[in-house]
């Protein structure tokens, strides 16, 4: 026997309920979509530069290096800054322009270490990054005081960073890459229920599109850092 369907029998509030959930299941897959298509860009560039020698020499023998090294982090300050004031579709090419230079900055890891022990720690990174994004979307836990000790942690990692730059020290690079792995952990938890309260704000169209680009920005930056300090661990030098 075939029955209506089961929204005539709810309460007003119920239907508002079950369509801001059905909207932020949408929200939260347009952000995880962003996010996996930057990985996705950013491995291909990645490999294809890593395949070419003529590539390799141009971007790693000569001073466009630097070009390719701090363009993304550039590139990535002016998206948080300006994001607001510019287009979403200007939002999402910059987006996408972030993620092929960040994959010309990663191929040099795979001249470092070797393509099984890289798969083998993207797929990790992939599984706890899956896990923890999926507590941070579930807790009914107030992540926000845990996010400010993991700021603080991670400029204090950044600053350890550049001590050692100078001091060259294994055991402090060890130490830094102990603390990355945590402090990238706990950010994934974090970001992702800041970006699930970001949604509560009704906006338009335009808005509600760059706030799910800068949403997949953020966690895209989380999974490329988890991925890189477990590659200290579990990647494999070539000889």
């Amino acid at each position: 026997m075939a029955f209506g369907s089961d929204r005539k029998y709810m309460t007003s509030a119920q239907a508002d309920a079950a369509q801001i959930d059905v909207g932020l299941r949408q929200y939260m897959l347009r952000v995880y979509n962003y996010m996996a298509g930057a990985l996705a860009l950013t491995g291909l560039v990645a490999f294809l530069v890593a395949s070419s020698p003529a590539a390799v020499q141009l971007i790693f023998g000569t001073p466009l290096k630097w070009v390719v090294m701090l363009a993304p982090l550039g590139l990535v300050f002016f998206l948080g800054m300006r994001i607001h004031a510019m287009k979403a579709s200007t939002a999402q090419t910059l987006f996408w322009v972030y993620a092929a230079l960040m994959g010309a900055s990663l191929a040099s890891i795979f001249l470092v270490f070797t393509g099984a022990s890289v798969a083998r720690t993207f797929f990790v990174t992939a599984a706890a990054f899956a896990g923890l994004s999926l507590y941070g979307y579930t807790t009914k836990r107030d992540l926000s005081a845990f996010g400010s000790f993991l700021v603080m942690g991670l400029i204090g990692l950044i600053i350890a960073s550049l001590v050692n730059i100078f001091l060259a020290s294994s055991m402090l690079q060890f130490v830094i890459s102990a603390a990355g792995v945590l402090i990238f952990a706990g950010l994934t938890a974090y970001d992702t229920q800041r970006i699930k309260e970001m949604y509560w704000d009704m906006d338009d169209g335009e808005t509600a599109s760059k706030k799910a680009v800068f949403g997949a920005l953020s966690l895209y930056m989380d999974f490329i850092n988890l991925f890189m300090f477990l590659l200290q661990f579990l990647g494999v030098r070539r000889d």
